[in-house]
């Protein structure tokens, strides 16, 4: 199976570097230096599961050259995703499956939108990682895994022939989900609210959820998404809040969201796909949705600055 995985960060790196190195024929889409030094070193992945190198290591920024492949892998932000659609046309083939791994709720219908619903399969990952520098990618936390599932959920060959090739590589735990829409909106969960209450509060998580304050923000957060997902159709179980709240209670102290990350440095983030997307998918589908509202609201003057948006 050819892979091609489009943005090569923390996940896109890390997954895609575990399939090289696993033996599968991956070809890495990444700009500016961070492709240079892969071009001319590899790909160095600093993991708790283990270091390792992809060297040599196939690597470019021209979609057109690679040509259809059998899979892509969608590992961009989630602002990105529209534009990475038009950009790996040339990569579609009549028989090729695209799986978004990134953040948010909107990439299948976006990526549908752009290349046709029979070319999409749904997809979701877990892991704490992020590049670190120029050809180097950094894992520091939760064990990764991938779910992915057709969006009908029914059985198919290409699912399963993806979940064998992400079983070979270490360090990932790869299942094809019963409901696959409901597991993407069950990570959505919590990685929204870490990401609202990280980028309002500045602080890591374990703060966050220790405080009796910004704890209860987030349980308001976790509640809107729940009631938004449920008015949406999507079968998330009664119990989705609490299963939030206990991964969000496991993961290390220190740690932060790819969001938080990005509003701390002043770059563009995922707010609007993260908790705008909560608002706007409340507004259409009657939810209200106050504290998501604040958090959007209170950062959207920066996000503009960020994206270069100075008349407002």
């Amino acid at each position: 199976m050819r892979i091609a995985i489009y943005g090569t960060g923390g996940v896109g790196g890390y997954f895609g570097g575990r399939l090289a190195e696993a033996g599968a024929d991956v070809t890495f889409i990444a700009r500016g230096e961070h492709l240079t030094a892969i071009q001319r070193n590899g790909l160095h992945v600093y993991s708790i599961a283990g270091d390792f190198t992809i060297a040599p290591a196939t690597a470019t920024d021209e979609p057109a050259s690679v040509g259809p492949v059998d899979c892509v892998i969608v590992a961009t932000k989630a602002w990105q995703v529209p534009d990475a659609a038009e950009a790996m046309r040339p990569m579609i083939g009549p028989d090729t499956f695209v799986v978004p791994l990134g953040n948010g709720v909107e990439a299948v219908d976006q990526l549908a939108a752009t290349l046709g619903r029979e070319h999409v399969v749904g997809g979701l990952c877990g892991i704490l990682a992020w590049r670190e520098g120029p050809g180097e990618v950094r894992h520091a936390g939760i064990d990764p895994f991938v779910r992915i599932g057709e969006l009908d959920n029914r059985t198919s060959e290409r699912t399963q022939r993806l979940q064998a090739i992400f079983e070979r590589a270490t360090g990932v735990q790869a299942e094809v989900a019963d409901d696959i829409l409901a597991a993407i909106w069950s990570k959505f969960l919590f990685i929204c609210a870490m990401s609202g209450i990280g980028s309002i509060t500045r602080a890591p998580i374990g703060v966050t959820r220790a405080l009796p304050d910004t704890r209860r923000m987030i349980e308001q957060i976790l509640e809107e998404i729940h009631r938004v997902a449920l008015a949406k159709g999507i079968a998330l179980p009664d119990d989705a809040v609490a299963r939030a709240l206990k991964f969000i209670d496991a993961l290390p102290e220190k740690s932060t969201a790819s969001m938080q990350r990005d509003i701390l440095q002043g770059r563009p983030s995922e707010l609007e796909s993260q908790n705008g997307a909560v608002v706007r998918l409340g507004i259409e589908h009657g939810v209200a949705t106050p504290v998501n509202a604040v958090i959007h609201a209170a950062l959207l003057p920066q996000e503009m600055r960020a994206r270069g948006v100075e008349d407002f």
